[in-house]
């Protein structure tokens, strides 16, 4: 409700200067096209997947509805004036403008149809989940051929005159806002609600926004309003992504929360029998939800990153022949595929820590931090004082504990960056309480105390992309493996004046 009341208080401010003419920012289009094709896509993927734990009809048919939006996104791009060819690669003149309508009216089309199977009892699909994948490709792909068909024909009427408005678009333009209403009313009607149609009513409410502002109120391309309903549009795009992924780690915070149940159960199992069984069957639910998510990852995540690898090389063919820069709107969509791909990569890599088998052997750390320290000094040119000491001989996993090593040493290189006299020491020390204390430190940029918690969370950053690259798996990495051998890891820094991590192996 936040949400949707912050937007709608934008849109009313907004709503008054959308005619107002803007200057033409040449990168926005491609730029703002290309992430919400990989928005789309992971949000179909990642819907896909709870599909294949669900075997929902309702899922399945919304997957397909954000397929649809990202090929019609792409088709969009294809066809803008000026983009990649003086009229467009795809199309005519009106062509544009139309695949904008038919796109935004029919994505809330498949809403609508969610919303009507969402509570039968009989809409489950029952057989191998990868047909269900096909069917939603089948199906997204069936619907855009349809659109852009009729999208891009010489029988309907013009609604553009060059980057002015003619006067039929007022009447296309209401017509596909209702559309996006009249799904938020059925959805609103359709209860009971969980979160997912929750996310999807701010979406619609969006979405309705972004209509408004770059369809029906503002009256040419490049004005306010149809800068700002397409800034809408992304925000819309991106919700039920964000939701999805935040469920997911909700998922691996139920694993670890059920993992800890366990383990007190087992110290007390004559008094927690009953207990011990219910907590063993909940992390039993949790593993399978868990094992199917990955899976589903490993399995169609590959269709979408074609896709879009296929999208590039289209738009690549079109810009050989074009100015610079094309070639630099080209680049803006690969470097938003490649970020795709980062993620996703991090994403499974910290899954697979978690099922990997633990095999301990007598490992020296001496080898394993002069091996990752060699793996790391590698990516940069940069004179690096490195001062390690002894180190002990411990029982591990030498490959798991090499990553948690080449995850620290590349964090510490990654933070020393700004300084002039980069230094890194690793050092050991006896634990009080039994075992080693391993402790990796530098004189980089540190960081505030306050967000440490925060650092061994997945995802979680407390830089900016723009200052410092990475995924924030890093360190949730670390924790995992170390947790694994039954050990911990702590982290301490000042702003300014480096950080250290610490990890006791006993």
């Amino acid at each position: 409700m936040a949400v949707a009341v912050v937007s709608a208080l934008i849109f009313l401010v907004a709503a008054p200067f959308a005619k107002m003419p803007l200057p033409v920012i040449e990168g926005f289009l491609p730029a703002y096209q290309s992430a919400l094709v990989v928005f789309d896509l992971i949000t179909a993927v990642l819907l896909l997947a709870q599909f294949r734990i669900w075997r929902s009809a309702a899922l399945l048919l919304l997957a397909a509805g954000y397929t649809y939006s990202a090929l019609m996104a792409t088709a969009h791009a294809l066809s803008f004036p000026g983009l990649f060819a003086p009229a467009g690669v795809l199309g005519g003149p009106q062509s544009t403008a139309w695949l904008y309508f038919v796109w935004h009216a029919a994505f809330p089309l498949f809403i609508v149809g969610y919303t009507l199977l969402k509570n039968r009892k009989a809409q489950y699909i029952s057989g191998r989940a990868r047909n269900g994948t096909v069917l939603c490709l089948l199906l997204a792909g069936t619907s855009a051929a349809v659109s852009m068909a009729l999208a891009v024909g010489d029988a309907l009427p013009p609604i553009m005159a060059g980057n002015r408005d003619a006067p039929a678009k007022l009447v296309v333009a209401i017509l596909t806002w209702l559309a996006g209403l009249g799904a938020l009313w059925l959805l609103w009607r359709r209860q009971p609600h969980i979160v997912l149609d929750l996310w999807l009513m701010v979406v619609l409410c969006v979405w309705a926004a972004d209509t408004a502002l770059a369809a029906v109120l503002n009256g040419a391309r490049f004005d306010l309003g149809w800068y700002a309903g397409r800034v809408y549009g992304l925000l819309a795009s991106g919700f039920v992504l964000a939701v999805l992924l935040l469920e997911n780690m909700v998922l691996y915070a139920r694993l670890g929360q059920k993992h800890r149940e366990l383990e007190q159960a087992s110290r007390e199992k004559s008094e927690y029998a009953v207990a011990l069984q219910n907590a063993l069957a909940e992390l039993e639910s949790a593993n399978r939800d868990l094992r199917a998510f990955v899976g589903t990852l490993a399995h169609d995540l590959q269709q979408p990153i074609t896709t879009i690898a296929s999208f590039a090389q289209v738009m690549q063919r079109q810009a050989q022949s074009q100015p610079t820069a094309n070639a630099h709107h080209l680049e803006r969509i690969v470097s938003a595929a490649s970020w795709a791909q980062r993620m996703i990569k991090a994403l499974l890599e910290f899954a697979r820590l978690g099922e990997a088998p633990l095999v301990k052997q007598t490992v020296d750390l001496n080898g394993i931090v002069s091996e990752a320290k060699s793996k790391v000094s590698g990516d940069t040119d940069r004179p690096i004082d490195w001062q390690v000491g002894a180190l002990p001989t411990v029982q591990g996993d030498p490959s798991l504990l090499l990553l948690a090593f080449v995850n620290l040493l590349s964090n510490a290189v990654k933070y020393t960056r700004t300084r002039e006299d980069a230094m890194i020491w690793v050092e050991s020390t006896i634990h009080p309480g039994g075992g080693h204390a391993l402790c990796v430190r530098d004189n980089g940029v540190g960081f505030d105390m306050a967000h440490a918690a925060r650092l061994f969370t997945p995802f979680e950053r407390l830089h900016r992309s723009d200052e410092f690259e990475g995924t924030g798996m890093g360190l949730a990495n670390v924790r995992r493996i170390i947790e694994k051998h039954g050990g911990t890891v702590t982290a301490g820094a000042q702003p300014g004046q480096g950080a250290a991590f610490t990890i006791v192996l006993r």
